[in-house]
């Protein structure tokens, strides 16, 4: 069994993922602990989210305090709910969280049936719970779970695979094709996308970008990829490696693959609904395109924008952690396109959210001057009080990035190494103004 560990700051994308595994089906409330009970059973995210609250309120400036914890058995391993609930309470207690509340959420939507948990890594006191050899800790519960309930052992080797924290490619560090295998290798196993573009977008957070070529061998047509480093300024800055280098999965042919396998599967996945859901809140929430991409990462989305040389915006791709997807902003709605945010950046309309009674419509700022202001409602305003200005520019592009890969904990090499690459082009920004 395989315990993956999210920090993160925002609970309403958590349990927004969570909830709509249940409405779909997919996932059912399997055990809760100090959770305000209800008298029907039923639990909405409002509801839930009071059993947190005095936890966040009183929290001493941890920034990442919802963990968000998923136990994943071998495929072939038969758990009952019953011994779920059971391995969920011991690994809660034995990792120190067991009087914490938590909500244990069990989902069906794949082959692999396993649990997610969610819960806060602050006491009532506001104080940081010690994830001191979080990892190594885990591990351990982890054996004893599989000789306690005879479930499957974890292979070293996929452990191992795990444990690894992916960090950005530093160009100017040398051996630049092992640090790109240590990415390429991995991202398909983690990550849903349906084009070279959002992949792209997705290898783009570490500093790599692909390009297919074509060519003939022996007088038939070959395409193939080859990948590059990139710079601080997000140009390439090395040689090109041919996706044979780093095995069959970074290869055209997989990747291919790999966009089809996770296009039928998105179909079915209440993923885009998700996602969507949660850009139109915040686009209700804010005025100021900054904070819009802050509010983003706080909510666990990481937002990719392409712009040509006039500056006019002709792409744009979500990237979320929570579901690990990939958007591109026209696939999600049209009302989320590259236009509409083109719009908002270099024509001052700025995309507005109008609720109607089944979804949320994103319109542009003169488009809904024809229509009656609606007060937006906010139902975790005890959250929104964390005032988004904390965190600046560079930081507001790539927070939370340990989430995005299973098991990266420790120190945010990928923020920081994001946040000083903007900090220098706002600089020379500044510099030719």
């Amino acid at each position: 069994m395989i315990a993956k560990i999210g920090r993160g700051s925002n609970l309403y994308g958590v349990l927004l993922y969570n909830q709509l595994k249940v409405e779909k089906g997919n996932g059912r409330i399997l055990f809760t602990n100090k959770i305000i009970e209800t008298a029907d059973g039923y639990y909405s995210s409002a509801q839930l989210t009071r059993s947190f609250e005095p936890y966040l309120i009183a929290n001493r400036n941890t920034e990442k305090p919802i963990l968000h914890i998923s136990l994943n058995p071998d495929p072939k391993d038969n758990v009952s709910n019953n011994r779920f609930k059971e391995m969920a309470e011991q690994y809660m207690q034995e990792m120190g969280y067991g009087e914490q509340p938590f909500l244990v959420f069990k989902h069906t939507d794949i082959d692999r049936t396993h649990i997610h948990i969610v819960s806060v890594c602050v006491d009532e006191e506001g104080k940081k719970i010690s994830d001191k050899f979080e990892k190594r800790r885990s591990m351990n519960v982890c054996r004893d779970l599989e000789n306690k309930y005879g479930l499957i052992p974890a292979a070293d080797k996929v452990r191992n695979q795990s444990d690894t924290i992916f960090h950005p490619v530093d160009y100017q560090s040398g051996d630049i094709k092992s640090q790109i295998a240590s990415v390429v290798r991995q991202l398909p196993n983690y990550y849903q996308f349906q084009t070279l573009g959002e992949y792209n977008a997705l290898l783009s957070l570490f500093n790599i970008t692909s390009e297919e070529v074509r060519g003939e061998l022996d007088g038939k047509p070959r395409q193939g990829l080859v990948y590059f480093a990139l710079n601080e300024n997000g140009k390439k800055s090395s040689n090109p490696f041919k996706a044979s280098l780093f095995g069959k999965s970074a290869g055209y042919i997989e990747l291919q693959n790999h966009f089809t396998a996770s296009k039928e599967a998105l179909k079915e996945s209440d993923a885009k609904l998700s996602v969507r859901k949660e850009i139109e809140r915040i686009l209700q929430s804010t005025t100021d395109e900054q904070e819009f991409k802050k509010l983003l990462i706080k909510s666990g989305i990481n937002v990719i924008i392409r712009k040509n040389e006039t500056g006019r915006i002709y792409g744009i791709t979500f990237i979320d952690r929570n579901s690990k997807t990939v958007w591109n902003g026209s696939r999600l709605g049209k009302e989320l396109s590259a236009n509409v945010f083109n719009d908002w950046r270099n024509n001052g309309l700025r995309p507005e959210v109008k609720n109607t009674k089944d979804t949320q419509t994103v319109l542009t700022k003169t488009e809904s001057e024809r229509l009656p202001t609606e007060n937006s409602h906010d139902l975790f305003d005890f959250l929104s009080n964390q005032s988004p200005s904390q965190v600046d520019d560079g930081h507001s592009i790539i927070e939370g990035f340990g989430g995005l890969l299973p098991e990266a904990q420790g120190e945010d090499y990928q923020e920081q190494a994001f946040a000083d690459r903007l900090k220098k082009k706002k600089k020379r920004r500044n510099r030719n103004t």
